[in-house]
């Protein structure tokens, strides 16, 4: 996998992010489906990068853009014959979200039961994406506490759930980290352990441009990591 350099006086603020994004979608006839479906694809390509069709996969899912990330990654990863349950950690009801719900569990995604669930291989964090808030309900941290002490190998989705910039708040502590589009610069405040990735999100160079942002070349592959 290709690696980068990308200092942190260059990376998005999360507004000036969510601005682009908007502006991308808006401008350039980018539906949310086809954005929720590059994530999701990046996503497990980056999980099946990092574990083996054996290791048991647990995607922890919410009712917004990112738990659909989330369920188009259980559903390519199924496609390509790994073993994947979900985390639900609310209903499933917004129309985006509900419909890759749909897709996945036709492909053979599972339900994990609190009361049942046994210890993944690999624990995705998909709960909540850039636009969440602080403080987190008690649903989603128990989720966190629960994760944080497992022995599994910890991927979060844009942003970890549970993180703003303070690592002495409770978040979901990320081996990895897969960012879309653009570096942002409160990824830069997570522990020097932890590794970053950025995904191509389908996002013109003029919207880069426009942004003045440096645009990632992302010839070489879909996927590349960041150092820090």
């Amino acid at each position: 996998m290709k690696e980068i350099t990308f200092p942190k006086s260059q990376a998005l603020e999360l507004n000036d992010f969510k601005e682009m994004d908007y502006y991308a979608i808006e401008n350039y006839n980018l539906p949310i489906e086809l954005m929720m479906e590059n994530a999701g694809l990046q996503l497990a390509n980056l999980i099946a990068h990092s574990a083996t069709k054996d290791k048991k996969i647990r995607i922890g899912v919410g009712n917004g853009n990112n738990g659909g990330g989330g369920l188009v990654a259980a559903r390519r990863l199924l496609g390509w014959g790994y073993k994947v349950s979900l985390d639900l950690v609310t209903e499933i009801t917004r129309e985006l979200p509900a419909l890759q719900l749909t897709r996945a569990m036709k492909f053979g995604a599972t339900l994990d039961k609190q009361d049942e669930q046994k210890e993944p291989d690999v624990w995705v964090d998909a709960y909540l994406g850039f636009s969440q808030r602080l403080p987190l309900n008690e649903p989603i941290l128990k989720r966190i506490e629960k994760a944080n002490s497992s022995p599994a190998l910890k991927i979060s989705l844009d942003i970890p759930t549970g993180f703003l910039g303070d690592v002495n708040q409770p978040y979901f502590e990320a081996n990895k980290v897969m960012t879309l589009a653009a570096p942002k610069s409160i990824l830069y405040e997570l522990k020097d352990e932890v590794e970053l990735f950025v995904a191509d999100l389908g996002i013109p160079r003029e919207v880069y441009k426009k942004f003045n942002v440096e645009p990632i070349e992302f010839n070489q592959g879909n996927i590349v990591r960041l150092k820090r």
